[in-house]
C-alpha cells in the first residue's frame, strides 16, 4: 500500500524475476497512475502478467430523498436538471470515479464528480444528503441497500452479481457494453521465465476453484475471474485507452 499502490509496485518491479516476489495489482498500479503521476518509480508495462483473480462489483447507490427511484428516472432528472445532481467516488481517477465518468459518457448527462477518501467518508456525506449518489464497492454498500438506508440503481460490471442477483445492472437498463469494475490480477517482475509465470498461473486457476476460497471471496465482496495469462493481456490492453478516454473526459491533469 502507500502512494496509490506505486510502493509496492515500485518494489515487486525492482525484484529478482524469480517467481517468488509477486504483486497483487489492480487499476490503479496497471492502468491508472499512468495518467495520474507524472513521475512513476516503476513501469506499469514491464511486469510480467500471471492472472486475474477476482474483481468487485461497484454499486450505484442514492439517497432516498432524491427526486427519482431507478436509475432511468434519474438519468431523466439529470437531464432535465444539467450540473444539480451530485456523485460521491473513493477518490480521483478510482475506479469509482471512472465509472460515474462513464455513466455520464453514454447516459448523455451532466453530474458533478465529488471525491471522498473512502467509504467512510462517502457514505456519511450520502445518507446526510451532501451528495446525490456514489458509486461504492459492493462489500460496504450492499448493506445500506438492502437495509433500505440507500437506494441501488444499478451495478457497475456487466453482469448481475452473484452477491446481488435481484439489483439490475446500469448495461441491462439501457446502456449496453457499460462494465466497469475494481480488479485484482497477479503480476511479476520483467524478465520472470514463461514456465514460471505459467506455473503460477495453473495454481492461481487451481486455488480459485477451491469453494473454501470462493466463500472467502465472497466474505469480502469478491468475486473470482481467472483465466489464462493471455486474457490477461488482452483485458489490460483494453482498460489502457479506455481508461485515458475517462481520464481526459474528466480533465485530469498528472500531479
Amino acid at each position: 500500500p502507500g502512494a496509490a499502490a506505486g510502493i509496492g509496485s515500485a518494489s515487486v518491479a525492482r525484484a529478482a524475476p524469480d517467481g517468488y516476489t509477486l504483486l497483487m495489482g489492480g487499476p490503479a498500479a496497471i492502468v491508472t497512475n499512468r495518467y495520474l503521476q507524472k513521475r512513476l518509480a516503476y513501469d506499469p508495462d514491464a511486469f510480467a502478467l500471471v492472472s486475474m483473480v477476482a474483481y468487485t462489483p461497484n454499486i450505484l447507490l442514492a439517497n432516498p430523498s432524491q427526486p427519482f427511484k431507478t436509475l432511468p428516472e434519474m438519468v431523466a432528472y439529470a437531464r432535465a436538471n444539467p450540473g444539480k445532481l451530485t456523485y460521491a467516488s473513493f477518490g480521483t481517477g478510482t475506479t469509482s470515479h471512472m465509472a460515474g465518468e462513464m455513466l455520464k459518457s453514454v447516459a448523455g448527462i451532466d453530474i458533478l464528480h465529488v471525491p471522498y477518501k473512502g467509504a467512510g467518508e462517502a457514505i456519511p456525506a450520502l445518507l446526510s444528503g451532501q451528495v446525490s449518489m456514489y458509486f461504492d464497492t459492493i462489500m460496504t454498500g450492499l448493506p445500506q441497500a438492502k437495509s433500505g438506508a440507500l437506494l441501488a440503481l444499478g451495478m457497475s460490471n456487466a453482469k448481475r452479481s452473484a452477491l446481488a442477483p435481484e439489483i439490475p445492472t446500469i448495461a441491462e437498463q439501457g446502456y449496453a457494453g457499460y462494465d466497469i469494475a475494481p480488479w485484482y490480477g497477479l503480476v511479476a517482475p520483467e524478465g520472470t521465465p514463461v514456465a514460471v509465470l505459467d506455473k503460477l498461473n495453473r495454481a492461481v486457476n487451481k486455488v480459485l476453484a477451491d469453494p473454501a476460497l470462493r466463500s472467502k471471496l465472497a466474505e469480502a465482496g469478491a468475486e473470482p475471474r481467472g483465466g489464462s495469462r493471455e486474457e490477461f493481456a488482452a483485458f489490460i490492453k483494453a482498460e489502457i485507452p479506455r481508461t485515458k478516454q475517462l481520464i481526459d473526459q474528466a480533465g485530469i491533469t498528472p500531479q
